[in-house]
């Protein structure tokens, strides 16, 4: 292998990871998930910068340790599993002091401090977070707890504040919106929609392979992943809109055209039928490859031209194209009226032109659903 051929290979291979990175980077969690760090991260700084210097802790790591507990992706989960783990790591303060006073600390009562702390962690009231009993004996009997014979207040409180900075962080950076990344996945899905359509006509338009369409019903496969992850998304978002001062600010989203809330659970369910039709399309194309004879060319064409102004109408649903059912009945009527076309390519055809008039369906959807967001 020569120089030219190494920077060539070299040359893909970083256009391939540039391309993965700006794919992650567009994935509508990227940015929640970023805030989350951000967030956790502040939260378990000041945390720990109040107990170092502001309470002078002998064991600093209690207050950011539940700062980490305490920083969910909603504000709402924050105060409930917050609260969870607060109680639990006073349970685990509690625990180590008694094991620890009155027992000592050694091999026997480091053991049977888990053991406490793992059988209270099964109370239901407490089991999200009960394993912080356990962890919080382990990290106070573990931290020369002997030595130290800390006081039992101090920790309460280091426990009390590590949970409050959590909180308070989480409802002062941001407080996240679920149904803000929802609308995020619907753009985010439909401009991948819109793509596979567009790809799907420049390759049909020349010649394509079952390769090619291989391709296209793994890049659908993988639109439904990001479709049940959209879901879950919905899930949250009245979870996200409880306890959160951001509703003060920004009022609830609206349809221009109803006065009501959008409805993302039908948005979403148009979005899947969009999904299911392209599916179907690709698997037509699939097995047409096996057909016999020629295409006719004034439909190949012109269903083309059709295929790619749905792509575009789906990704970028403010351009403006021409009417996309209204284009497929022309095509249906001038093919009807030829009496040279094989009866065997109507049933392929058909089927082509159904799938097109479904996802037409869809195009309006969009733009409807856009409306419905952002009005």
């Amino acid at each position: 292998m020569d120089a030219r051929t190494t920077a060539s290979t070299d040359g893909l291979s970083l256009g391939r990871l540039g391309q993965w990175i700006h794919e992650a980077v567009r994935r509508p969690e990227f940015t929640t998930d970023a805030l989350q760090i951000v967030k956790t991260v502040v939260a378990a700084t000041a945390a720990w910068w109040l107990a170092v210097y502001v309470l002078e802790s002998q064991m600093p790591f209690l207050a950011p340790w539940v700062a980490l507990l305490t920083v969910y992706p909603t504000v709402y989960q924050s105060l409930l599993r917050g609260a969870q783990s607060t109680v639990a790591s006073w349970a685990g303060v509690g625990v180590s002091f008694l094991i620890g006073n009155y027992l000592g600390v050694g091999l026997w009562t480091f053991a049977l401090a888990i053991a406490v702390g793992l059988a209270a962690s099964r109370l239901p009231w407490i089991r999200d977070e009960g394993v912080a009993i356990a962890t919080t004996s382990v990290f106070i009997l573990g931290d020369g707890f002997t030595e130290q014979q800390p006081m039992l207040l101090d920790r309460i409180i280091e426990v009390a504040v590590g949970a409050a900075v959590g909180l308070v962080v989480n409802l002062l950076i941001i407080p996240p919106l679920r149904d803000r990344q929802a609308a995020r996945y619907v753009d985010y899905i439909n401009l991948r929609m819109g793509r596979v359509l567009i790809t799907m006509a420049d390759e049909f338009r020349s010649s394509w392979d079952t390769d090619r369409a291989d391709a296209w019903t793994w890049e659908i496969e993988s639109m439904e992943t990001d479709l049940s992850s959209a879901w879950q998304s919905v899930r949250s978002a009245h979870e996200s809109r409880r306890v959160n001062p951001r509703l003060h600010l920004h009022g609830p989203i609206r349809s221009s055209q109803s006065g009501g809330s959008a409805d993302y659970d039908e948005i979403l369910g148009r979005v899947d039928e969009g999904i299911s039709h392209l599916r179907h399309l690709a698997r037509t194309l699939r097995e047409a490859t096996y057909a016999e004879g020629e295409w006719d060319t004034r439909f190949r064409e012109q269903w083309v031209e059709i295929v790619r102004s749905a792509g575009h109408a789906i990704a970028d649903p403010d351009r403006e194209v021409e009417s996309i059912d209204e284009r497929l009945a022309e095509l249906s009527a001038d093919l009807s009226a030829d009496e040279h076309l094989p009866q065997r390519s109507w049933p392929l055809y058909g089927s082509l032109i159904t799938s097109m008039r479904l996802i037409a369906v869809v195009v309006d959807d969009v733009a409807s659903a856009r409306e419905a967001r952002e009005g």
